[in-house]
């Protein structure tokens, strides 16, 4: 494989965006794309592709290079290096990788290999965090499962097309795809950019992984029921339980970001949606008012660490701490003292997380059965845990309740 000098450079600058200036990576990506008009598509993709790699073993890379985190320019070639030769491509002889010796790159990572924080490519108190959450066993098989790229898993809109109908599209398209799990869910085998095509503009299928889909299914609600969508986001799940009902009903989604509300009311119109109301709340809301007793069920999709999805956001892994996560769950307990309130009596409710941490999730419930006023009021039918290594998607918790 050959390596072109202005790809390698410009894969230096965006990683310094990422670990010295700690800008997200999917926004640097985006950035560092449209900085040059004249990459053509493969460039394009390697460019993305080594980046994200970077980002990935971002650990692994630095400590077979230079035994510490680069901080200049030249640091970061040696770094580039390290990557390349664990990739198997042959270092260029540009002056910058001058007395580089890729065959004492591999003798040093086959010495420290061994390490779980080396080849899991993780600080060191994620890693004892993650003991202490699920044990060395579990946690082990989750964060090497978490180092393996994300599957393109699209959602059908049942609104508008059927699975069978929209994979037959794909394959005019020649773009290659499975159906898995339920009658929406497909898998492609590769990753392709499918928001410019004509499929996605008339809202055939949002882009959702497997596991987020499998929580509006868990609440399953019925056709003409009322519908909160607390924490909605850009609206994933909102789009996902408007076709459950098949466009009969009411669905509430709030938020506490403007901008997410507004991308979630374009999706929406694309989707053919016509049964939901946007609703921006503030941080720390309590609920009164109208709001009490309003759903027959209602969906808490919890801020959250992010853990189960670190495969698909891998620089997330540099910007975690052990102060956020212990923040987030704070506001995890704040919504559920207030966010079921909106439940009515005999309505059903579901907490899900993107995250694979027992405090984020089981305990929380625990916690809110237990401990809270409002939790004496709930039930709790089923729960589960979706590890990452179970199906080869995002990790997720999600548990359904209802209110006595």
């Amino acid at each position: 494989m050959k390596i072109y000098k202005n790809l390698a450079e410009a894969a230096i600058l965006a990683l310094q965006e990422i670990f010295q200036k700690r800008q997200l990576a999917n926004k640097t990506v985006e950035t560092t794309l449209r900085s040059n008009k004249k990459w053509g598509g493969r460039d394009r993709r390697f460019l993305a592709e080594q980046i994200y790699e970077a980002v990935r073993w971002y650990r692994q890379y630095y400590e077979v290079a230079l035994g510490r985190a680069p901080k200049t320019t030249a640091d970061w070639w040696q770094f580039m290096a390290a990557a390349w030769t664990l990739q198997g491509i042959a270092l260029p002889d540009w002056p910058e990788l001058d007395g580089i010796d890729p065959q004492a790159l591999l003798q040093r990572n086959s010495e420290i290999h061994l390490q779980r924080v080396i080849y899991a490519s993780i600080p060191d108190w994620l890693d004892s965090y993650g003991i202490e959450q699920l044990g060395e066993t579990l946690w082990t098989k989750s964060i090497t499962a978490l180092n393996q790229p994300a599957k393109v898993v699209l959602r059908t809109n049942r609104l508008k097309t059927t699975r069978a109908k929209l994979l037959e599209q794909l394959d005019r398209l020649s773009i290659h795809a499975e159906a898995v799990g339920t009658a929406e869910a497909i898998v492609l085998d590769q990753s392709k950019q499918l928001t410019k095509t004509d499929l996605f503009k008339e809202g055939l299928f949002e882009v959702q992984d497997y596991s987020s889909q499998q929580v509006a299914a868990l609440l399953k609600p019925n056709q003409g029921a009322v519908v909160v969508d607390a924490c909605a986001g850009a609206g994933g799940k909102t789009l996902h339980l408007a076709a459950l009902m098949q466009n009969k009903g009411q669905i509430f989604s709030i938020d506490i970001d403007r901008y997410k509300l507004r991308e979630l009311e374009k999706r929406v119109i694309r989707a053919g949606v016509k049964i939901v109301k946007t609703n921006l709340f503030q941080q720390g809301a309590k609920i009164e008012g109208h709001w009490l007793g309003k759903a027959d069920y209602l969906l808490i999709d919890a801020p959250c660490s992010g853990s189960g999805v670190l495969r698909r956001n891998p620089d997330a892994k540099w910007r975690l701490s052990l102060d956020f996560i212990e923040e987030i769950q704070h506001t995890q307990q704040h919504i559920l003292l207030e966010y079921p309130k909106i439940c009515k009596k005999g309505g059903r409710m579901v907490y899900a997380t993107c995250s694979i941490f027992p405090a984020e999730n089981e305990r929380q419930i625990d916690w809110f059965l237990t401990k809270t006023e409002i939790g004496k009021e709930f039930e709790l039918l089923e729960q589960h845990t979706i590890y990452p290594q179970d199906e080869g998607f995002d990790g997720f918790y999600m548990a359904l309740l209802q209110r006595i």
